[in-house]
């Protein structure tokens, strides 16, 4: 439905090997997993998702810009490991128009202290992580209300 507003959910590096790489921290669920509960709830709140999943950077920046292009309503980014790291997202954020979620499966301040910083969420509107899956859901809803 060409009314329906979308939100962007962009996800960061190994993250396509959710389920596998340490459930302990990330959980079972797979991204697609994620996916499909994320566009079932979207459905219920009046929203459409478009899901992409890259382990480049630049393509994060890319799809941010294309976000800002082509109207969504907010865009939630899980950057993964360039959370800490990326310079070129915290800018590629800064400079759009479109509001940004940050959101993680686990709590990064409880995990090692280099995961502390995110210069992802110096830009962002706002953050929500720790609660596994959940986190997108939160996240998507809060899309819903700005």
């Amino acid at each position: 439905m060409a009314d329906t507003p979308i939100v962007y959910v962009l996800n960061g590096p190994n993250l396509n090997l959710l389920g596998m790489r340490e459930p302990e921290i990330y959980g079972h669920e797979t991204l697609d997993d994620i996916a499909d509960r994320l566009e079932d709830h979207a459905r219920e709140i009046g929203l459409s998702v478009d899901m992409r999943q890259s382990n480049h950077e630049g393509h994060l920046v890319d799809w941010l810009h294309e976000a800002n292009a082509g109207g969504a309503k907010a865009v939630i980014l899980n950057a993964g490991a360039f959370t800490h790291t990326s310079i070129a997202l915290h800018d590629a954020i800064k400079a759009i128009a479109v509001p940004v979620i940050e959101v993680h499966l686990s709590n990064p301040h409880k995990r090692e202290e280099f995961r502390h910083q995110s210069f992802v969420g110096r830009a962002a509107k706002g953050t929500i992580a720790g609660f596994g899956p959940l986190s997108y859901v939160l996240a998507l809803d809060a899309a819903a209300k700005l």
